[in-house]
């Protein structure tokens, strides 16, 4: 069966809740708009096109108190979702639309109002899944025959809210039978990579190995790893892509022992309002997670800690990256401006 990390049904939002896994599947079920924003910043649900599908259910559910002025209302709502987590863009795209398709019906009766704002959220969930199988299929040409691709943090159904932008790369290769085995980076200090990757590979039943963050520089020496393949949450004008941290440092590693370093996203992941990556916003996150493993200490109970959640890689480590409307190549600015313009 597919992975379905968020549904809306019965009108009520449906979460797996992912800081669980692998342990324990759990679903939460949301009918509060402060629930549903809560989940986003505790990382219940994450991954850039997920918290965008999120945030835009996020507004159906606010929108149902009508005992306020709407317009306020909305402003409120939009407000409370925004500030969940700053870097990844999606967010912002969803709230975008979400706000056009209120002002379009903003006057109108209540029922008619939901309905709008239920269909494109749905809508918005769609798109988002139709472009991850469009990446899935353009990105599996990037994998030679019987490659092993190394990847971080997590980029499958669990962040896209349903298929994968890289992780839908893999299985497409891996349907396509290219692909050999997947590395996994285990991702610190959250363990996307160890936690939720490797999950999905195992649903999948696609090789994998999970790899401390650290040995990646040792593989791709003993010319382990033929591919690089990462995600994004906010790619820059100028092709400056930030992702989970240890991402830069991966790129560096691939740029020094020659191997092909790839992005994969959806259009909606490019913010063609921010000029590079140092106009990105970094979030920085909890000590808690750095001074702990999974609730175990690991360092002296105060001890200093800078929890940067992401990085920026420079566009100039990068081979291309991947969207549904083509594979983008250096230079960025100029395919940047083409994509913009068809």
């Amino acid at each position: 069966m597919p992975i379905e990390p968020i549904v809306f049904r019965d009108g009520v939002v449906e979460l797996l809740d992912q800081r669980r896994l692998p342990e324990e599947t759990s679903l939460l079920r949301l009918s509060e708009v402060d629930e549903l924003a809560d989940a986003i910043r505790t990382m219940a649900i994450r991954g850039a096109p997920s918290i965008g599908i999120a945030a835009a259910y996020g507004v159906v559910l606010g929108m149902r108190d009508d005992s306020t002025d709407r317009w306020r209302r909305f402003r409120e709502v939009r407000s409370l979702l925004a500030g969940t987590r700053p870097t990844a863009v999606n967010l912002t795209w969803a709230l975008d639309r979400m706000q056009h398709a209120f002002d379009a019906q903003a006057d109108a009766e209540p029922d008619v109002l939901a309905s709008a704002l239920l269909d494109e959220a749905r809508r918005i969930h769609d798109d988002e899944l139709a472009a991850n199988r469009r990446i899935g299929q353009l990105g599996a040409r990037l994998v030679p025959p019987g490659a092993t691709v190394l990847t971080h943090c997590n980029t499958g159904a669990l962040a896209t809210g349903g298929y994968g932008t890289a992780l839908g790369i893999l299985r497409a290769a891996w349907e396509h039978e290219t692909l050999a085995k997947v590395f996994v980076d285990e991702t610190r200090p959250r363990l996307q990579g160890a936690r939720l990757t490797a999950w999905e590979l195992e649903e999948e039943g696609i090789p994998y190995e999970v790899i401390a963050d650290s040995a990646s520089a040792s593989l791709m020496a003993r010319g382990e790893v033929d591919l690089a393949l990462v995600g994004a949450d906010r790619i820059a004008r100028n092709g400056d892509v930030a992702n989970k941290i240890g991402t830069y440092a991966v790129a560096v590693l691939a740029k020094h022992h020659r191997i092909p370093f790839y992005v994969a996203a959806p259009v909606s992941t490019i913010d063609p309002n921010c000029v590079s990556g140092a106009m990105i916003p970094i979030e920085e996150r909890s000590p808690e997670e750095v001074r702990t493993v999974r609730g175990t200490p690991i360092t002296p109970p105060n001890a200093p800690v800078r929890n940067p959640a992401f990085d920026v890689t420079p566009h100039d480590l990068i081979s291309g990256i991947v969207t549904e409307r083509g594979i983008l190549t250096p230079p960025f600015e100029e395919a940047m401006d083409e994509l913009f313009t068809r």
